[in-house]
């Protein structure tokens, strides 16, 4: 039977994470600096291309806030899912709601950003597989930026390594954990885990392009060393 708690968590939930998804913070603070950021450097709008135009400072402002707007839809999600006894699994369609709000956002023509602070805000909302993972993909992503220099290559080996960690603690031996995987409902998990990836690294092809031509700029740079040729995605 379809009850109003159904409702809130299949329905009220994945449109309004799809809707603060899209806000495009990275895009509203350069133009509020009085620049637009998806005619500059990489023209992507996210916090990553706002921290090469304008600096340091506004990467992290637009970072936290991406990765809020993920999480707390739902960590809201997921609360009330845990104290009515829903499936592990109840959060997952507010969380990808929200990824694909910021990367396909409605109020900037479908074309926004590349999902890695957005990403990490959904994982880290999503207890506790989905947390736990981001955790260890974040640890992941700073150690790959320290050694290589890379934001690129940072977030797309960060991606790959969440799915890799959902997949393993997933099956787990920790009893709590299988108990909440029981009867096939990690699967979606790791399912909606491999897609993050997939879209994640899909919405770098223009830095792969970039990195194979040794165009791409590392931390520190804030403009690439040639003319961007790729559209804002």
């Amino acid at each position: 039977m379809f009850t109003w708690l159904n409702a809130i968590v299949f329905i009220v939930g994945p449109v309004v994470a799809y809707f603060l998804g899209a806000i495009p913070f990275a895009y509203l603070i350069g133009k509020a600096k009085g620049v637009d950021i998806r005619q500059l450097s990489s023209r992507n709008v996210g916090a990553t291309n706002l921290g090469r135009v304008l600096g340091a400072r506004y990467f992290w402002y637009a970072f936290v806030l991406d990765c809020s707007k993920g999480l707390l839809p739902v960590l809201a999600i997921s609360l009330t899912a845990w104290h009515n006894s829903l499936p592990i699994w109840a959060p997952l369609p507010t969380a990808v709601a929200g990824v694909v709000g910021h990367m396909f956002p409605i109020y900037l023509g479908f074309k926004g950003g590349k999902g890695v602070a957005i990403g990490l805000g959904v994982a880290l909302g999503c207890w506790p597989i989905f947390t736990l993972a981001g955790v260890g993909a974040g640890l992941i992503f700073v150690l790959t930026l320290v050694i290589f220099r890379y934001i690129s290559v940072a977030s797309m080996v960060a991606a790959v390594a969440f799915s890799l960690f959902v997949y393993t603690i997933s099956r787990s031996v920790n009893p709590a954990i299988q108990k909440a995987v029981a009867n096939g409902q990690g699967i979606p998990l790791i399912v909606v885990a491999a897609l993050f990836a997939v879209l994640i690294i899909w919405k770098h092809k223009a830095n792969i392009d970039r990195l194979m031509a040794g165009r791409e700029p590392k931390v520190g740079q804030r403009h690439a060393t040639e003319p961007p040729t790729d559209q804002p995605s």
